[in-house]
């Protein structure tokens, strides 16, 4: 084996996927109520805040 296959890879930040899940759910319920855009805004601010606060208890 060779020093490159032995390396521990860092692990992913995987709560940076919160969001575009975010926006995804707000248009998808904002849809309902002919509001895309406000929605879209809505569910991106849900997930930067749910992004910040995983990130911040990660620490």
């Amino acid at each position: 084996m060779t020093h490159h296959e032995t390396e521990k890879k860092p692990q992913e930040n995987k709560s940076a996927l919160f969001i575009p899940a975010g926006v995804l759910l707000g248009m998808g319920c904002w849809f309902l109520f002919n509001n895309l855009v406000a929605g879209m805004f809505i569910g991106l601010w849900a997930g930067m805040v749910v992004f910040a606060i995983f990130t911040f208890i990660k620490k």
